[in-house]
């Protein structure tokens, strides 16, 4: 199926005017945005009850996501006076709200989660939650290149991956999200060998160790994608 990419021009600044005064026994609110995945790291934005966060492609906008499945103005989380609400700003691709894909302004309860394009899922965390499920999580994915260690959750995987492991996970870490070939695996994981020798068979036998690996300390997560035709991409739950 074809993705459409929005052509819109949309400023956001034109619907809803800027307060700059607190309202009166108002503090400012602690409720906050999490990006937990599509990113390898984490990311949260503080939400103020006096103005919107737009969530787009732009450089303009206050949550930016770099990818062309994100519309140049995606998405807006403001305050309706009794509640945070999300509205879709008319992109191609749609927000889908805990899943499903809803129409006009959704208010927002503590953990809902909603999904912008393919690759990013973000997290509503209301005023007075003690902290982010995704940010406290045994799961996700933390590398140490230093030490060439990896930790899931809390837990350091031991003994360490070997050398083509880490080498592969790497070279997905590296990527971003991004789908990674398998002629980009034969050259950095195989670089110094004959890598015009190396089959399907034994990449996908290094993936499959790795994920080995992994499943270990968390056997429920599948971090590695295969995307068949294509290649490999790294999900981290964190």
């Amino acid at each position: 199926m074809a993705i459409e990419f929005d052509q819109q021009i949309f400023n956001p600044l034109e619907v809803v005017e800027e307060n700059d005064e607190e309202p009166p026994l108002m503090q400012r609110d602690t409720a906050m945005l999490v990006l937990h995945q599509g990113l390898q790291s984490p990311r949260k934005w503080p939400l103020s009850r006096n103005r919107p966060i737009v969530i787009g492609r732009s450089d303009t906008c206050d949550v930016v996501l770099a990818d062309r499945q994100v519309s140049r103005f995606h998405a807006r989380i403001s305050w309706d006076g009794q509640q945070y609400v999300i509205e879709d700003l008319g992109s191609k691709n749609g927000t889908h709200v805990n899943g499903e894909s809803p129409q006009g302004a959704i208010p927002l309860t503590d953990g809902d989660e909603f999904q912008i394009g393919i690759r990013f899922k973000l997290a509503f965390v209301d005023d007075g939650a003690t902290a982010p499920l995704a940010l406290e999580t045994e799961k996700g994915l933390s590398l140490d290149k230093g030490s060439r260690t990896l930790h899931i959750g809390k837990k350091v995987v031991s003994p360490p991956l070997s050398l083509p492991q880490y080498l592969l996970l790497e070279l997905l870490w590296d990527a971003d999200g991004r789908i990674v070939t398998r002629d980009e695996i034969v050259n950095v994981v195989w670089s110094a060998d004959n890598f015009e020798g190396i089959s399907e068979q034994a990449i996908d036998a290094l993936v499959r160790r790795l994920r080995e690996r992994i499943a270990e300390i968390d056997a429920k997560t599948d971090y590695i994608i295969t995307v068949r035709g294509h290649g490999f991409r790294l999900i981290n739950c964190t």
